[in-house]
């Protein structure tokens, strides 16, 4: 999830901070998540999605290498 939300992140061309400001959480908790780090409520995960204009399915389905 955490490559899934940075790559959807990225490709909207918001910054961790923007995104945090639309999702109404703090910026320190995106960048854990980015990490992989802190593991956010299936709540969250939904609000993420409709920022990232994608869905929830999509963060959570493992990236093709």
């Amino acid at each position: 999830m955490a490559e899934n939300v940075k790559t959807a992140r990225k490709a909207l061309d918001l910054s961790q901070e923007s995104l945090a400001l639309e999702a109404d959480i703090d910026r320190t908790y995106v960048s854990g998540i980015e990490r992989g780090r802190r593991n956010p409520s299936l709540t969250m995960i939904a609000k993420l999605a409709e920022r990232l204009k994608t869905t929830p399915a999509a963060l959570l389905t493992p990236p093709e290498s």
